[in-house]
């Protein structure tokens, strides 16, 4: 499985954006997909998941706020990230679990929120 994060950028505080994460290779393989961040000196928080069932799970820091999605016909998962704070700074990396187990992840979209 390959996957390509894009999206990522410079937004006010309170502003939204919408991460996107193209998903190649065995994708039918594919049982869970997710949204992680990493902030400067913290270490990788996870943030929403969202299983082949379509059921979602969030961090209580993001639930609310942010909404995780997934389009299967384009390969394609979503964050979309509303009411940004400055403590949203971070890389956010997108991560997909096969049904060996195995995780696999995306190389990673910087966003900043200035306040």
């Amino acid at each position: 499985v390959q996957l390509q994060a894009s999206g990522g950028g410079l937004v006010q505080a309170g502003g939204s954006l919408r991460l996107s994460c193209a998903a190649s290779g065995n994708i039918a393989g594919i049982r869970i997909m997710g949204w992680y961040r990493q902030a400067p000196g913290k270490q990788r928080e996870l943030l929403a998941l969202i299983f082949n069932n379509h059921e979602t799970t969030y961090a209580d820091s993001v639930k609310g706020r942010f909404t995780i999605s997934r389009d299967s016909a384009q390969n394609t998962l979503y964050l979309q990230m509303n009411s940004l704070k400055p403590e949203d700074t971070a890389v956010y990396y997108c991560a997909a679990t096969i049904g060996t187990g195995d995780d696999y992840w995306g190389q990673g979209t910087l966003v900043t929120v200035s306040s």
